[in-house]
């Protein structure tokens, strides 16, 4: 694959890149080939994804591909369908990926620069670039393989202009065997394009709307060359408290029917957007923090469970006058097994948290940062001396606590609604807890690569509580932890209630493997896995209203269910037939 006058060219033939985005991280690894085949019935002839730094490289100097972080695999599989492949690598991908795809261990030393030519983060960006792109090279299109184009950074003009930073990434990017060409994304609005790209790099656009118009600015800053929008935006993205966002079917397909009559290149932002599962969802800051949601749907061609919905069939009918669309029947949506969930044991947080980690002493409030955890959650713990009345106060909360006295629910702390105070009971000399939720890292804009926690100091009284202990809770394999819910943990009586925090394991069963829809509506807060799978959050504050379970998940017969509930249960979940996204905005 070549840059021509005009065109892109494969074997001297111009080519028009007909893309859809599926992140192999956010699909269950035994669907991506159901994914990438229907996306090629769709009509496409290509699929991009990110690669996201953070989670094949949890602690610096791994680099996991087990499982869904097989990237070979992926590759592979859009090779076997005869369709095209573009990386995008990073470092950042944003994505409402959790930091942006940025490690949290990357800014442990406070001297690290972000999006930046900074020896500290090019040192690291080196380690990671060229571990994935030896990765990928092997797999370019001139050596027999599905890739065509590979990006450098993610809308970087949003964010800097540091020109060195982008040359230096170019340079890493060709010093490990990549040769296809190698493009930037931006924007086509101000100084974007100008900032976020340099001479090495074929720069694109993003954008849902104004086709023609956007086109037009980008041949203005891009005299020659193909003409692409790389990320076409066909919906949005969800934030919890919010409402589910949609975007009309008939004015995204008349959009792309703009885009492609001009003769440009596209890639469908999303095709299939899937889920964020276990704790990768990101976060906004604008002034108010605003979690993103576990489905990733984003009101895409190809639903979170993988259904295609009318905006498939809209774009496939546009596609059809620009390309050949294969002729091929697609399945229709059945209605998912309703299985019924027996709620078994409980145990509550406190009673599990010496299973799940181990407590690490220090004079001052840490963040969860400083004691090496990155996700999910964390137990906080303190003495407080005697008092008739307390008021206690923090610097900040990332992102939610609840706090407890002695045991005892005293009240939350949520960064979204900017609460840094609580009232405790006065009282003799009792322990202070807090269970603290990372509740996503912001994925985009200044506040990248913050510490998460409890940010200090911690006052009651205005008088600093100093000596605490920090026991970040273990979840990445919580088969143990079912066991000991099941060992130690009460009964739960059919239609009795749960005090939260706590975990509580169940079971359901079903005749034979099958997607499931678990309704968590009415269930509050927390996180729920089946056999041990994370499905990722839920919370009543909604919009979404399901957990997705893919299929592959589930067994014939007998499935454990864990529930990570934070406010306390009242009633089993349920499963229901289907999605349910929630209140669209009117």
């Amino acid at each position: 694959m070549v840059i021509g006058e005009t065109d892109f060219l494969l074997d001297g033939e111009p080519v028009r890149i007909l893309s859809g985005a599926l992140h192999y991280f956010r699909v269950h690894p035994d669907l991506w080939a159901d994914r990438i085949h229907k996306a090629r019935l769709m009509g496409l002839n290509t699929i991009e994804t990110y690669v996201p730094w953070n989670a094949h490289a949890p602690r610096r100097g791994e680099f996991r591909t087990d499982g869904g972080l097989d990237l070979e695999r992926f590759l592979r599989l859009v090779e076997a369908e005869g369709m095209h492949a573009i990386v995008r690598p990073g470092p950042y991908i944003c994505a409402e990926w959790d930091n942006g795809g940025l490690p949290g261990w990357l800014f442990r030393d406070p001297a690290v620069g972000v999006r930046r030519d900074e020896p500290l983060y090019m040192e690291a960006v080196s380690e990671y670039l060229g571990t994935v792109l030896d990765l990928v090279a092997p797999f370019q299109v001139d050596r027999g393989g599905p890739v065509v184009l590979v990006q450098v950074e993610n809308e970087y003009g949003a964010y800097g202009s540091d020109h060195v930073y982008l040359d230096k990434l170019v340079a890493l990017t060709r010093s490990h065997g990549i040769t296809v060409p190698l493009t930037s994304i931006d924007q086509p609005s101000g100084t974007m394009l100008a900032d976020g790209s340099v001479d090495a790099l074929h720069s694109t656009g993003s954008f849902g709307s104004r086709s023609a118009e956007r086109l037009a600015t980008l041949r203005e800053h891009q005299p020659t060359g193909p003409l692409m929008c790389a990320e076409f935006w066909d919906g949005w993205f969800d934030h919890w408290g919010a409402h589910h966002h949609t975007t009309s079917a008939e004015d995204a397909a008349r959009e792309l029917d703009e885009l492609l009559a001009a003769g440009a290149s596209v890639n469908i932002y999303m095709f299939h957007g899937g889920t964020n599962f276990g704790f990768t969802s990101g976060a906004n800051d604008k002034g108010v923090y605003q979690p993103t949601t576990t489905s990733y749907d984003y009101d895409a061609p190809l639903a979170e469970d993988g259904t295609p919905t009318a905006k498939f069939f809209a774009f496939r009918d546009v596609i059809a006058r620009y390309a050949p669309v294969p002729d091929e029947a697609l399945p229709e949506r059945v209605p998912a097994p309703t299985p019924a969930v027996d709620l078994e044991f409980s145990l509550s947080v406190l009673d599990a948290a010496e299973g799940l980690g181990s407590w690490t002493a220090s004079e001052h409030v840490p963040t969860t940062d400083e004691v090496d955890s990155y996700t999910g959650f964390a137990l906080y713990r303190t003495t407080l001396a005697a008092a008739q009345q307390r008021v206690l106060s923090v610097g900040e909360v990332r992102d939610r606590a609840q706090a407890m006295l002695d045991g005892s629910a005293v009240g939350t702390l949520d960064r979204s609604r900017h609460e840094r105070t609580l009232s405790l009971p006065g009282g003799p000399e009792g322990v202070l807890t807090f269970l603290v939720e990372d509740q996503g890292r912001v994925n985009y804009g200044p506040r990248l690569g913050e510490h998460k926690g409890i940010i200090g100091p911690v006052t009651v009284g205005g008088t600093e509580v100093t000596g605490w202990e920090v026991l970040p809770l273990g979840l990445d394999d919580v088969g143990p932890l079912t066991e000991d819910v099941r060992a130690h943990g009460g009964p739960v009586v059919k239609g009795g209630a749960v005090l939260g925090p706590s975990f509580v394991a169940g079971s359901f069963e079903v005749d034979e493997p099958a997607d499931l829809f678990l309704d968590a509506a009415r269930l509050g807060k927390g996180v729920v896995w089946v056999n041990g799978f994370n499905l990722g959050r839920y919370w009543s504050a909604g919009p979404q209203q399901t957990l997705y379970v893919p299929a592959p998940v589930v067994v014939a017969g007998r499935n454990t269910v864990l529930v990570l509930t934070l406010d306390g249960l009242d009633e089993a979940p349920v499963f229901v037939p289907g999605l349910d996204l929630g209140h669209e905005e009117q």
